[in-house]
C-alpha cells in the first residue's frame, strides 16, 4: 500500500530498495527555502543495517502489508521460542534474535501477536503489561529526594528495571513491555 512520506510513523515497516525496513525515527522538516521533507532513520529487518533517508513530502513509499495472528507462547530451547495457534493448534518456532530482549518476559500460555511478512515471522508483539516477580533489589536509603527515588531491581526472568523504594524482593509487579518500566505493585 502506497503512503505519502508525511504519513511515515515510528514502528512502520516499509518496502524500500528491495528490502524490508523498520522505521526507528522520523522528523518532518520544513526549511525556509525549498520544499518540506521527511528525514527517516530505518533499520533493515533482514540485514540488520541502518539507513538515513530523506523523502520529499510529495513522494510516496510502499508500506509493507503484514498479516498478524494471535499465538500462545509454549516453551523455549537454546535457539528458538515455540508458539501455538489456539484456533488451529499449529505450532511455529521463531529464532531468539527475532524476539530480542523482550523474550525474557514470555511466560507459558501468554497470548502474543506475531506479524508475518510473506509467510515468515518478523516480529512478536507482547501485551502492553505483564506481571513479574522481583528476585532481588537494593535496600532503599532513607532521606532520598523524590527525583532519585527509584532503585535497581532484578526480576525473576533476569531483566533489570528501576522500581520505587517500597518494593522488596518477592513482590509481584506489573511491567510495561514497550519500554521495560515499572508500572505498579500488585
Amino acid at each position: 500500500m502506497k503512503i505519502n512520506a508525511g504519513e511515515i510513523r515510528v514502528g512502520m515497516l516499509l518496502e524500500y530498495k528491495d528490502d524490508l525496513w523498520q522505521v526507528l525515527k522520523t522528523q518532518h522538516v520544513k526549511p525556509g527555502k525549498g520544499g518540506a521533507f521527511a528525514q527517516v532513520e530505518m533499520k533493515s529487518v533482514n540485514k540488520n543495517t541502518k539507513l538515513n533517508e530523506r523523502f520529499r513530502s510529495n513522494e510516496t513509499v510502499e508500506k509493507a502489508s503484514l498479516e498478524e495472528t494471535n499465538f500462545n507462547y509454549m516453551y523455549e530451547d537454546e535457539t528458538n521460542y515455540f508458539f501455538m495457534n489456539p484456533k488451529s493448534f499449529e505450532q511455529i518456532d521463531i529464532k531468539k534474535e527475532v524476539v530480542g530482549e523482550k523474550g525474557k518476559l514470555l511466560t507459558e500460555n501468554l497470548e502474543v501477536t506475531i506479524s508475518f511478512y510473506n509467510e515468515s515471522p518478523i516480529s512478536v508483539g507482547l501485551p502492553n503489561q505483564v506481571t513479574c516477580k522481583i528476585d532481588s533489589t537494593d535496600v532503599a536509603l532513607k532521606g532520598q529526594t523524590v527525583s532519585s527515588s527509584y532503585k535497581p531491581a532484578t526480576l525473576d526472568n533476569g531483566l533489570n528495571v528501576q522500581v520505587p523504594p517500597f518494593i522488596e524482593a518477592g513482590d509481584n509487579v506489573i511491567i510495561d513491555t514497550r519500554n521495560l518500566e515499572y508500572i505498579k505493585k500488585i
